[in-house]
């Protein structure tokens, strides 16, 4: 049995969990017409009874304006009941469960989400949408929405919110300076920038009951020279502080601009466009997705020299994420002074990985990143390949072809 400190009980804000494991917020796509379906159930009570402290499920959107995809989660009362049975299967497994909250601004998807807002207007290439810049009355009305969004949270047994002001989604536009060109109160110097996320963090925070976690996911850097710099990363993480969150998630990159700074390896654009049902969308990804999509090299705990620097600068605990697929390089982040591990591919590939490393079955997740759960996520469930069955011949023939990281 392995005795690392990471195999022990830690205080995160007012929650004790059973160990120093998160489940990070990988989306599932596992909620069709934005509902709870037994899928998303199975998936996290299965991580929940692999052993990991908290399991988080993702990128539940605040309202339908924010929503990106037909397959998104969307907090609302009529879920409530569905919710409950999610949290209460985790929680028989011995795990805590978090919730991650977020609009997805101008990466909204108008088909489902009637609307696509927008620090500034303009075009996003990357869907294409041509977002409508936001208004106070919108901002005043997304505030409610977070809020509305941590209470049905807490009303459904959640143990803890994990608010989405990374990866360039709204509150990460409005941080930005290659999204936001406001010329108001909420944009131009970084004090202007960040102001969007810190109103909207107060109101979640004033929403919240005292039993519940506030954790936030941010950009150390969004992976191009004109996003926010690595210095505005750090102050990115004190404003958080101030803005009285428990943790911060450290990750980094801008799904719109630098997708792959998020995750690392190379996008397997013809296992993504087989998936995609449009065929025009199938085309472009096909012709255009290694462009649009460029690899980056993955190691092994990418984000732990920028989360370093943000550690030092806040008293508050910072979530590490980014390749943790070892034993190694967990203890490299324990020495560090990291208090909490997130884990995302890894337990995709292995559901079963915390327990497996603490049983010393393992040392290494078997996820070799390829990207097949990346690829397939964004129009259907997201599983790993060798977990898949039945495969067409076709699908079979491009995945023997991946390139991995």
């Amino acid at each position: 049995m392995n005795q690392s400190r990471f195999f022990s009980e830690g205080k995160l804000g007012p929650l004790t969990l059973r160990n120093r494991s998160i489940r990070a917020a990988a989306f599932e796509g596992m909620s069709e017409q934005h509902t709870v379906t037994d899928a998303l159930i199975n998936y996290h009570t299965l991580v929940a009874k692999g052993g990991v402290g908290m399991t988080t499920v993702a990128y539940a959107s605040v309202s339908k304006s924010g929503l990106s995809f037909p397959h998104q989660l969307w907090m609302r009362k009529e879920i409530v009941g569905d919710l409950k049975r999610l949290t209460a299967s985790v929680h028989r497994e011995g795990a805590a469960v978090s919730v991650q909250l977020g609009h997805c601004g101008n990466m909204a998807n108008k088909a489902v989400s009637g609307k696509v807002l927008a620090p500034s207007g303009g075009i996003n290439w990357y869907g294409p949408t041509f977002p409508r810049g936001i208004k106070k009355i919108d901002i005043a009305e997304i505030k409610n929405d977070f809020q509305n969004a941590v209470r049905i949270a807490a009303q459904s047994g959640f143990n803890a919110v994990e608010v989405h002001a990374g990866h360039g989604y709204l509150i990460s536009q409005f941080l930005s300076p290659y999204t936001n060109k406001r010329n108001d109160e909420y944009g131009g110097s970084f004090e202007n920038r960040k102001r969007f996320m810190s109103e909207m963090l107060t109101a979640v925070r004033e929403a919240m009951p005292s039993s519940m976690a506030l954790i936030v996911k941010m950009n150390c850097w969004d992976g191009f020279d004109s996003g926010i710099t690595k210095e505005e990363g750090v102050l990115t993480a004190k404003a958080i502080e101030q803005c009285g969150a428990d943790a911060v998630v450290v990750s980094g990159g801008f799904v719109s601009r630098a997708p792959m700074y998020v995750m690392r390896g190379k996008m397997p654009v013809d296992i993504m466009a087989y998936f995609i049902s449009e065929g025009w969308k199938k085309f472009f990804v096909k012709l255009a997705g290694e462009q649009l999509i460029p690899s980056v090299p993955f190691t092994e705990g990418y984000f732990m020299e920028e989360a370093k620097r943000i550690q030092k600068a806040i008293k508050i605990p910072v979530v590490l994420v980014g390749g943790m697929n070892s034993m190694h390089i967990i203890e490299k982040a324990m020495e560090e002074g990291f208090q909490w591990i997130a884990i995302a591919r890894a337990l995709i590939e292995n559901p079963n990985f915390v327990n497996d490393l603490r049983n010393e079955v393992m040392e290494k997740s078997g996820c070799t990143i390829c990207n097949y759960c990346v690829a397939k996520m964004y129009s259907g469930e997201m599983t790993c390949h060798l977990h898949e069955k039945n495969l067409p011949e076709e699908l079979k023939q491009k995945i023997a072809a991946l390139n991995y990281a």
